[in-house]
């Protein structure tokens, strides 16, 4: 069979190892066995930016027993000793060179290879035996080819970007065409390219971008990638060749080119009430922008249609809205009211709710002395574990209930927008600090000392909202403590409290924000340098608050339902978790604000639209 590549695999190099008889050496304390005298060579086919005496020093040497039982010896070559001396028996020799060898290898690279082989060998006493280990290229080669018909349809700046992760890829340009990647693969449980072509098509100005995978990478083979854009009954394609030696595998890729039907959407344009979906129109046949629509229908169901909006030549796309979450739909191009190509089909996101958001159901089965958010034997399962916290405490942590006996969140049957009872935070002045009312999701860590306490925010979540919709009743007074304040901010005590209500979705991780899998946020309120800016933040998804101004007349002393939308900064990417954080004084993480001010807050809902 034809050879793409020349056979990376032969590009080696050789380690022989002598058995030496033990008569040589007098060590009446060794076992009887035999002695391994180590020689490192290099066939002279091999090639490499690293000079042969580099990949010699740093080579790994292994020595195993052959039954896979365990490791016998270790050695960088440059320190092994001259002879080796071992116990009769079978054996098997690893040896491993090049880049995978350093400890903090570059694991994608244009240049700097890797190397790895394997032989058996036998020591016996008083015979001298050898071993050769012929040690091949150990990495998965990328080779990407761009065809000229790629130059001739993309404006110059096209790439190609392969990889196995985020971390470990390599951009191809024009410039980089049939140049060679090399990869390390080895750890990878099921090692695979991923690849994303873009480019901008010369035609219509329109950006092109399509991914793919090639999956069950193996060490050794060069993967040949020729891509190629064919205008053959409008399908481009790209055709994966990998080089294993004499074998040849193919895999196609079709692109879809711009042709008139249904285009895909991202996964992130499918939301839990909207979705946007897109089509390719072919305007020489189709000229008239007006008559282009989409039909859409929840599977089964009554037909619906909407306009497409032109976005430029060919391209079209429609923003279908009011659809449920966690359902199926079709839909469909129409072009003068004739189907258009075949339907597809899309699932909505869920749309998950804020637990026991009306707070309804409360206990003292934790704290004994205040009430706390949730039920052990509430109907609803979400509402039998806690998901709200606050400064009162939590289990096994004082907060300021244990701290004089305040209580800064309670459940309050008299003044209530929806059910039996809303939630109430009381800012209060506790002994000797400022204590702010706040409800938030997560759970509160314990006092330090008597100037704060720890606070863990966030719950796990997987939805995208669009907004939190809240009821809130706000009395407050003049600010009568002040502690400090942000920079951004300052207070006097001419100055009216504020009430703020904010939320937020976002990635975080525990191990960067100090927090738990669970709740990843820890916020030590006597220590700044933790408190995190969800606006500017870089793991933050989303956010929205709203902050409610207290005045001489107390205009927010009555019930008021206020939708916070939720301001997407990434609407690419999921989120991991959620917070909701109320406070009665806004500053009181800064121990700031007014001690008579209260917040009530109820009917929390999240919004899918």
């Amino acid at each position: 069979m034809k050879k793409l590549l020349p056979p990376i695999i032969l590009a080696s190099f050789g380690l022989m190892l002598l058995s030496c008889s033990q008569k040589e050496a007098v060590l009446p304390a060794e076992p009887e066995g035999g002695a391994l005298c180590l020689r490192l060579d290099f066939p002279p086919q091999t090639r490499t930016v690293v000079s042969e005496d580099q990949l010699r020093a740093s080579a790994l040497v292994n020595i195993y027993y052959a039954d896979f039982s365990g490791l016998v010896r270790s050695y960088v070559y440059s320190e092994a000793p001259e002879r080796i001396y071992l116990p009769e028996g079978e054996y098997r020799l690893d040896i491993i060179a090049g880049e995978a060898a350093k400890q903090n290898p570059v694991t994608a690279t244009w240049e700097l290879k890797s190397y790895k082989g394997s032989s058996p060998f036998s020591i016996r006493t008083g015979e001298n035996s050898s071993v050769s280990v012929e040690a091949g290229i150990n990495n998965a080669v990328s080779k990407i080819h761009f065809d000229s018909s790629v130059a001739a349809v993309f404006n110059t700046g096209y790439s190609f970007t392969i990889g196995t992760s985020e971390n470990s890829k390599l951009v191809y340009d024009a410039s980089r065409s049939d140049a060679e990647g090399y990869f390390i693969i080895s750890g990878l449980d099921e090692p695979a390219f991923s690849w994303t072509f873009n480019g901008t098509l010369k035609r219509s100005g329109a950006a092109f971008s399509k991914s793919g995978e090639i999956p069950g990478l193996e060490p050794g083979k060069c993967y040949a990638v020729n891509v190629k854009f064919t205008e053959t009954d409008g399908d481009a394609s790209i055709v994966v060749k990998v080089d294993d030696s004499l074998e040849i595998v193919q895999d196609v890729i079709v692109f879809e080119a711009a042709s008139t039907g249904l285009a895909p959407s991202s996964p992130y344009e499918i939301w839990a009430a909207h979705a946007t979906v897109h089509a390719d129109v072919d305007e020489s046949e189709y000229p008239d922008p007006s008559k282009v629509r989409i039909g859409y229908r929840a599977v089964g169901g009554a037909w619906a249609s909407m306009p497409a909006t032109r976005e430029s030549e060919g391209v079209y796309s429609a923003r279908i809205t009011g659809l449920v979450p966690s359902t199926t739909y079709e839909y469909k191009l129409i072009i003068d009211g004739t189907d258009i190509g075949e339907s597809k089909t899309l699932t909505t996101d869920a749309a998950p709710a804020v637990p026991n958001g009306s707070f309804e159901n409360t206990s003292k089965s934790a704290s004994g002395n205040y009430y706390e958010f949730y039920n052990p034997s509430a109907s609803d399962p979400a509402s039998r574990t806690a998901w709200w916290g606050s400064g009162n405490g939590s289990t096994g942590n004082s907060g300021s209930a244990d701290f004089g006996g305040f209580i800064i969140c309670r459940p309050d049957t008299d003044v209530k927008a929806d059910g039996n009872q809303s939630a109430c935070l009381q800012s209060c002045w506790a002994l000797v600090k400022f204590a702010a009312g706040n409800l938030f999701s997560g759970y509160f860590g314990g006092l330090v000392g008597t100037k704060g306490g720890k606070v863990y925010f966030g719950r796990p979540f997987t939805g995208r909202p669009t907004a939190l919709k809240v009821s809130l009743k706000y009395s407050a007074g003049k600010v009568n403590r002040i502690d400090s304040y942000p920079s951004d901010d300052p207070v006097t005590t001419s100055d009216y409290d504020r009430a703020r209500v904010l939320v937020c979705i976002g990635t975080w991780d525990y191990r960067k924000y100090g927090g738990t899998a669970e709740c990843p946020i820890l916020i030590n309120t006597t220590d700044h340098s933790t408190f995190v800016d969800f606006p500017n933040d870089k793991s933050t998804i989303a956010y929205g608050e709203v902050v409610l101004r207290s005045d001489a007349g107390n205009s927010h002393n009555k019930w008021v339902s206020y939708t916070i939308p939720l301001d997407y900064k990434d609407l690419n990417a999921y989120p991991t978790h959620i917070l909701v954080s109320c406070a009665s004084s806004m500053l009181g993480d800064y121990f700031t604000g007014c001690d008579e001010s209260k917040l009530w807050v109820d009917k929390v809902e999240l919004v899918y639209e």
